[in-house]
């Protein structure tokens, strides 16, 4: 939990160091708009992925398989909605990361790797 506290504290300051170094190359207006307009397509391209995801996951289920592969997507996507909710551009760039389809791929098996640890560790419990 203590990375989780770092974490915390370091991203808001280097998103406020991020905001001034660009502020001083494009002017502050400008940085706004950006801000704005990153979180606006990122969240109808979030949207959009989530959808996507979805009809994927009830196709699987109409033809009696398990979404697995759905549900790690959707957990990416909405991982990526939160970021892209938060204003700055390293959260917007880790929230595209994640909606993404081609480069969610290199964060699904991270996540899946750290939920089976935590089903074997007790942290979450997993129930047939």
């Amino acid at each position: 939990m203590r990375w989780l506290f770092l974490l915390l504290l370091f991203v808001p300051a280097m998103e406020i160091g991020v905001f001034i170094w660009i502020g001083g190359m494009v002017g502050p207006w400008w940085v706004v708009s950006i801000i704005i307009l990153t979180g606006a397509l990122g969240i109808l391209l979030a949207k959009r992925q989530g959808m996507d995801t979805w009809k994927r996951a009830q196709l699987r289920i109409s033809k009696g398989q398990a979404p697995t592969e759905e549900l790690m997507d959707g957990l990416c996507i909405l991982i990526g909605s939160v970021f892209l909710l938060a204003p700055g551009f390293i959260t917007d760039t880790v929230g595209l990361i994640l909606v993404l389809p081609f480069t969610r791929k290199l964060f699904k098996n991270g996540f899946r790797k750290l939920m089976l640890k935590m089903a074997s560790n007790g942290t979450v419990i997993y129930r047939k």
